[in-house]
């Protein structure tokens, strides 16, 4: 059985699939690996950390991919990206298949079988496996270290001889994994924090936090999670509600942190530019939802966009690659416990197991063709 690990081909991709770490696991379940040259670089990890660990370096993706049975990433390939491995093998990565449903199709038309990890379901038995909160985990606590960056005071409170510095307002919009990792590091850096969801199961978790929670809590409030703990989509009349609430809020904030998203859907807007222009000179805005779209009216992919009265809005992306050697290894124990359960211990050969809830959940081709219902009517 092979293991194979190439390069991300996007120049903005700091991340990789494999460390040592993992590679020695591989190994000892019975894999050759092989990790194309260079793969580790932007994350701290040399050719030689490989070679060290028992992984083969191959000198390109040609090479790597030869034979084999599987194959780790960081993103969705292209179809043409894993040509040379063997029929039938797996490809997993973040697969981003809500909307690219024909680009998946395309891995499957060539014969491999993908896995989208981060449709991994959310079950006791797979929260080593979850990388969306492995990832969000770290964008949250990221964000805070940017916007902090880019405010031009202090956080904390400081008493001087020569007076005093308030602390900073800081406002996380979102409750989930980043967004209470965005609170704990505010809280850590000597904010005041306040934070908003539309779930009402996150106000106990924001509080606990030592924040204070800010929502509409009506009916529609109350119902407003889904049974696998995600966001529900909002009436208009009650993101308009929020909206107001969170509006006069807002105008007090020195940096405010966007986390909100919804599986298959743009992110909501949350902050207007109005809103924008009622906050002081000098304030940030965070936004993490700019890959799908943003929170942020004015906020642009992969910018910093500053309005007319010095707000500061920030589009950075692949908020987790800001951290590319904690975000790797995370990410790559993340493969390695869902990889575990593809692998026949005994014949130490890939058995991907059908009715398994996992493989169910996170698989999207199968012998050519679309297996995943949310993603078949989409190609239809």
């Amino acid at each position: 059985m092979r293991i194979a690990v190439p390069t991300e081909p996007d120049p903005t991709e700091t991340r990789v699939a494999a460390t040592p770490e993992t590679v020695k696991k591989y190994i000892g379940l019975g894999a050759d690996v092989a990790v194309q040259a260079g793969a580790g670089m932007k994350s701290g990890i040399t050719d030689a950390d490989y070679q060290a660990a028992g992984a083969t370096v191959t000198p390109d993706a040609n090479a790597t991919l030869s034979g084999a049975d599987i194959v780790l990433r960081v993103k969705r390939p292209a179809g043409s990206e894993v040509e040379g491995a063997k029929p039938g093998a797996a490809v997993i990565a973040i697969m981003d298949p809500y909307g690219n449903a024909d680009a998946v199709a395309d891995i499957g038309r060539r014969g491999f079988t993908a896995f989208a990890m981060e449709l991994m379901p959310r079950i006791t038995r797979a929260q080593v496996m979850d990388v969306l909160s492995s990832q969000a985990n770290l964008a949250g606590y990221r964000a805070v270290i940017d916007g902090a960056a880019e405010y031009g005071r202090a956080i904390p409170m400081m008493m001087t001889a020569a007076g005093t510095i308030p602390a900073a307002r800081i406002f996380i919009m979102g409750v989930g994994v980043a967004g209470l990792q965005a609170i704990a590091t505010a809280r850590r850096l000597g904010g005041i924090v306040t934070a908003t969801d539309v779930r009402p199961a996150t106000k106990e978790q924001v509080e606990s936090l030592g924040a204070k929670f800010l929502a509409v809590e009506d009916e529609e409030f109350k119902q407003a999670q889904t049974a696998g703990g995600y966001a529900k989509q909002m009436s208009p009349e009650y993101m308009a509600k929020q909206a107001a609430l969170t509006a006069s809020h807002i105008a007090k904030q020195d940096i405010v942190i966007t986390t909100a998203l919804i599986p298959g859907r743009p992110a909501p807007r949350l902050i207007t530019a109005d809103m924008i222009r009622s906050m002081r000179p000098g304030s940030v805005i965070v936004d993490l939802a700019i890959e799908r779209g943003g929170n942020v009216e004015t906020a642009r992919a992969g910018e910093t966009v500053v309005s007319e009265n010095g707000v500061r809005v920030l589009g950075a992306l692949n908020m987790p690659g800001r951290l590319a050697a904690s975000a790797s290894s995370l990410y790559a124990k993340n493969l390695l416990a869902f990889v575990e359960t593809l692998i026949d211990k005994d014949t130490k050969s890939l058995a991907i197991k059908w009715d398994d809830e996992l493989v169910k959940a996170t698989a999207l081709t199968r012998d050519g063709e679309l297996v995943n219902p949310i993603f078949q009517q989409q190609a239809a």
